[in-house]
């Protein structure tokens, strides 16, 4: 009789242990990877559609719209590290999946519910024309879009902490096959947010536009309660991860104060007199320990045993919890390179969609794409390029490198840093263009979508073109990178890294937007270069530059941290 493989660390619905050809693998991961497609579907064009909503329907001015929309994805991205400990300490991810994405279904049908009820929402009245004047949300209506939107935002929170990890915990890291399918896994990530993103990006915003945004909202409540529906059907195959039962982001927090704490301590010229637990003794796995590395000795003392006191986790900590907390500290520059790319993708979900609004949306005779349908250029594009990056492109880079993943994650990082870059000096120039057309035809008053600039909207596909090559590149390298470098107790944790980074990105898009605006307000006649409904009249373009000159300054900061980074060795 063949003797069954089990999965150490992992179990069943059943909460046996899990084994390995019966649970877990691609089999398992298309599950996750479907129900990911359908939140996608759900959610992805409120990310570019919102600030249409909040201008057009609820009476926002543009950069309030903008900023609007900022904080709810920076929301939906920081509260990630919450759900991800959470789902470590006390439910476990799947669990953390279903509870998130049920958040998230509430969310989305008390908007539709908003949209609908005329009682909910001040009357029609059209912002863009400078005699209206149009009526704003009641205090009582702004509760009721707040607590939805940000119902809708904590659900997103929770899928995006656990969906990476619940995947990644259906293959086994120690096996080369399975290393090289997870892997593809993530670049099966991106792979599902394009897919879900083609059809919201198109046929919801659509929906959005044409049919109402009670609609819009209800279709998107529909999709998420299918990711439920998916999710649940592949429970009898995964490989469940067990509860941690304590915080690993507390541990950090201790391994800090115990290292202030002990700061007069004198560190031991032997690094085996540190304290850490027998392994003899405890009856553990070999993941629970990590080998001491000279690096960041001032975290050590946080290890220091003094035969006076007894054991106290505020005072003593383990070596491997020491180095757990260096490894983050390491990775922590690289995070803080990634920031500013999040902050021009702002720009491209909110100013840009304004731009388009004012250009003509023709494609062919009497058929209109929506400004928020732009980003499906790149999503259409990367639909090909993934599979054609993961299945040609990456094996014979393995030829040539030896990596597993082609190039390494810091260089992949890095090549989606320049293209942001790029891509922002491509939106400047753009935009010079379209100004330029308004002005020529006297049309610097023209009111958006009503009356249409004589240039094609196409014309901005170039900088979501390259932003969404920078988007493959650099996002999912970001998440490869996080979960590779982290130990085994700091998986979901490190994954969120990359929300996280999203999230800051987002908030400082909206403190960016509010310090151009009072550093400029006294010398332009709009009042600041993003201020005001009239886009025309703003100073777009020069926003636009300013960000490719912070990108590339970044950049350059991000070689030298890339430079100076050691990768964590895997023995």
């Amino acid at each position: 009789m063949e003797k069954l493989e089990l999965v150490d660390g992992k179990v069943n619905w059943k909460g046996e242990t899990a084994v390995k050809h019966k649970h877990g693998g691609l089999r398992a991961a298309l599950f996750v990877l479907v129900a990911f497609v359908f939140e996608n579907l759900a959610n992805l064009h409120l990310a570019v559609n919102l600030t249409t909503y909040f201008n057009g329907i609820l009476h926002f001015q543009v950069s309030d719209a903008a900023n609007a929309l900022t904080n709810f994805m920076g929301t939906g991205y920081i509260l990630s590290i919450i759900f991800a400990v959470f789902a470590d300490t006390y439910i476990g991810r799947f669990k953390s999946i279903l509870i998130s994405g049920s958040i998230e279904f509430l969310g989305l049908a008390l908007l539709s519910a908003q949209a609908h009820y005329s009682s909910l929402r001040p009357p029609p009245c059209n912002v863009f024309d400078p005699t209206s004047r149009c009526e704003k949300l009641e205090s009582s209506d702004t509760v009721f879009l707040y607590v939805a939107l940000y119902l809708v935002a904590a659900g997103m929170a929770g899928i995006k902490a656990s969906i990476p990890s619940h995947g990644a915990d259906q293959f086994d890291e120690k096996d080369p096959r399975q290393a090289k399918t997870m892997s593809s896994f993530f670049n099966g990530l991106l792979f599902a947010l394009c897919i879900g993103g083609a059809v919201s990006l198109t046929l919801y915003v659509w929906l959005d536009d044409h049919k109402g945004w009670d609609v819009g909202f209800g279709v998107s409540a529909i999709a998420m309660f299918l990711a439920l529906i998916v999710a649940v059907l592949g429970w009898p195959l995964y490989r469940i991860h067990v509860v941690q039962g304590s915080s690993v982001l507390l541990e950090l927090i201790q391994v800090f104060v115990a290292a202030i704490r002990n700061r007069n301590l004198k560190l031991p010229e032997n690094p085996l007199e540190l304290y850490e637990i027998d392994k003899d003794k405890e009856a553990a796995l070999e993941d629970d320990f990590l080998p001491h590395r000279d690096v960041y000795r001032f975290l050590d003392k946080a290890a220091i045993k003094t035969a006076s006191e007894k054991p106290n986790p505020w005072k003593l900590c383990r070596v491997t919890q020491v180095e757990n907390a260096k490894i983050l500290l390491g990775m922590t520059p690289v995070f803080a390179c990634t920031i500013i790319m999040t902050l021009c993708l702002a720009q491209l979900q909110t100013f840009s969609v304004q731009q388009g609004l004012t250009m003509d949306t023709t494609i062919v005779g009497s058929f209109h794409i929506p400004p928020a349908s732009l980003p499906i250029i790149p999503v259409i594009f990367l639909i090909f390029i993934i599979p054609f990056y993961d299945q040609i492109a990456v094996p014979l880079l393995r030829k040539v490198t030896g990596h597993v993943t082609g190039i390494t994650h810091l260089q992949r990082i890095g090549v989606g840093l320049i293209l942001s870059s790029i891509s922002m000096a491509t939106a400047a120039i753009m935009e010079v263009k379209r100004k330029s057309v308004a002005r020529d035809h006297n049309m610097l008053d023209a009111l958006p979508v009503l009356q249409p600039l004589p240039i094609s909207v196409f014309w901005l596909s170039f900088q979501y073109f390259i932003f969404g090559i920078a988007d493959m590149f650099t996002y999912v390298g970001l998440l490869e990178f996080f979960y590779s470098e982290a130990p085994q107790g700091l998986k979901t944790v490190s994954t969120c890294f990359l929300w996280t980074s999203m999230a800051l990105g987002y908030y400082l898009s909206t403190i960016l937007v509010q310090i151009v605006n009072r550093a400029t307000k006294h010398i332009t006649n709009s009042g600041g270069w993003l201020a005001g409904n009239n886009i025309n009249k703003n100073h777009l373009n020069l926003f636009y530059l300013l960000l490719a000159l912070l990108s590339s300054v970044n950049f350059c900061v991000y070689l030298f941290v890339s430079w100076r980074y050691k990768y964590r060795s895997k023995n």
